[in-house]
């Protein structure tokens, strides 16, 4: 074998929130060189592998064949030769009806390394979601998973199904429902016997149905559930452990669209409420050359430092540690920061900004400089190539004004099938910037019209008011608390 091989980690992402992966799974996933998913990963996942990674969709769902098994395990082998460490990312668990056992013979056969990290599959996780155990004392001592194709054998499999002990698990039965409530029942299962229909983790329709199983597939077509769904049938499916929180946003969808960075402060402030927010479009970011010499800001005249994101931040830092210039050398120059967030990320990196506007917005900033700045003192605008002109143009009229891109934002490539779906569902379509509305009406063509829209600010409402037939929603305050109190203050005025 070359040395030059890579390898293969065929890595279960179990099912639902990002962090339901193991320590394991996620360690492999961040060293890797190039990643190949499934349908329902989470978004957060896919961002936790490095920038340059690439990154291959090859789902497959009912309907949607994106790629042949044959094809999938072919380009695992063929990005091994390669020499990359590839993340095989697969929902639940690889060798619980995931096809990674096929995909493991393949590369036994090609000689490629890999190595299997398991997951928790969906036959255990989903129902336990919905406060479903599989296995409880004194109403079920075991379970038995199956697939749809499994029980569509014919009378026998019904027989033999029907009277097995203890919890039936289907998965991908959610077309044949009807066909396996009357097997069971035609076999001797009892219609009265306890059921129900999960579609939970990161389907883009969660919902729950418990029937007996004489009307489950009524009750499913009633309560309109979509794939997938996981089938559970006995006693314990009467169950719900789970505890009623009355979180406000309890089961708003959320589709959010923006950079990494805020699309996770928007997840960590929405989750808490209930809320479920999924990225419909993750901006990409990509650092630009910079023939700006930082060693300009070391001469111990004073001059300011204005930074507008968090992004802005990390690429500004970065760039002084590439250059090896001590922070103690920028002892002359005072900061300037927009928002709560871009302030957090200086004072990580152990300075504090001179300057914050209350009112975080680019006019604010410029205002607040023009007022603070002693003419002739230089500005030095260090932040995104996509970055409003207006700062740049009312500095410039005051002192010496220089604009230094530092990155920019690119719009993914990615298949919108699915998610254009489940942003049309969701409750709040969230853009926290003008070139996200631009990115958005590039990639899925226009606004839809079911959820309500969320902006961030005056800039990205203006961006998108000649695109959407109703008028928008503006959080009072430029960040994800800002968004999060925005949504919070319209569901319960509307819900």
């Amino acid at each position: 074998m070359s040395q030059s091989t890579g390898c293969v980690y065929l890595i279960g992402a179990g099912c639902g929130q990002a962090d339901l992966i193991t320590l394991r799974g996620l360690e492999l996933l961040r060293q890797c060189d190039a990643v190949v998913y499934d349908d329902l990963i989470a978004d957060e996942l896919l961002q936790a592998a490095p920038p340059q990674a690439r990154r291959i969709y090859m789902g497959k769902r009912l309907g949607r064949h994106s790629a042949p098994q044959e094809e999938i395990s072919q380009t695992l082998v063929e990005l091994a030769k390669q020499g990359l460490r590839v993340a095989r990312l697969k929902g639940g668990d690889p060798f619980v009806f995931g096809r990674g056992g096929e995909e493991a013979l393949a590369l036994q056969a090609a000689g490629i390394p890999f190595q299997v990290v398991p997951g928790i599959s969906s036959s255990i996780a989903i129902p336990a979601l919905a406060g479903i155990p599989v296995t409880h004392r004194g109403m079920s001592r075991g379970f038995h998973v199956v697939t749809a194709h499994t029980a569509q054998g014919g009378r026998d499999d019904f027989d033999r199904l029907a009277n097995l002990e203890g919890t039936l698990v289907f998965l991908m039965g959610l077309s044949h429902l009807g066909e396996i409530a009357q097997g069971l029942i035609s076999a001797g299962r009892s219609p009265e016997t306890p059921a129900a229909v999960v579609s939970g983790g990161c389907a883009p329709h969660p919902a729950t149905v418990r029937a007996p199983l004489g009307q489950l597939a009524a009750a499913a077509e009633q309560a309109n559930v979509q794939p997938p769904a996981v089938i559970v049938v006995g006693e314990t499916a009467a169950l719900d452990l789970t505890f009623s929180s009355a979180r406000p946003l309890e089961g708003v969808q959320v589709a959010l669209v923006g950079t990494p960075i805020l699309q996770q402060r928007l997840n960590d402030a929405l989750s808490p409420l209930g809320a479920r927010s999924f990225a419909a479009l993750t901006s990409q970011l990509e650092e630009l050359p910079c023939s700006f010499d930082l060693n300009t800001l070391c001469d111990g005249a004073p001059r300011w430092v204005v930074l507008t994101s968090q992004n802005g931040v990390d690429c500004f830092f970065r760039r002084l540690e590439e250059q090896n210039i001590d922070l103690r050398k920028l002892h002359a120059c005072r900061f300037a920061a927009i928002g709560k967030a871009t302030e957090a990320s200086l004072a990580s990196h152990g300075i504090h900004a001179d300057l914050c506007p209350p009112v975080h917005t680019t006019q604010a900033l410029a205002q607040a400089l023009v007022d603070t700045v002693p003419q002739g003192e230089p500005v030095y605008l260090f932040r995104s190539a996509l970055g409003s002109p207006e700062l740049y143009r009312r500095l410039a009229e005051h002192t010496h004004t220089e604009d230094i891109p530092l990155y920019t934002l690119r719009a993914p490539e990615l298949d919108c099938t699915v998610l254009c779906s489940q942003v049309q569902q969701s409750d709040y379509l969230v853009f926290s910037s003008a070139s996200g509305v631009d990115f958005f009406l590039k990639t899925f063509g226009s606004i839809p019209e079911g959820p309500a829209c969320v902006c961030i600010g005056p800039v990205t409402a203006q961006a998108l008011a000649p695109h959407c037939s109703t008028p928008s929603l503006m959080a009072g305050d430029i960040s994800a608390s800002g968004i999060q109190q925005t949504i919070l203050d319209h569901w319960s005025a509307h819900k």
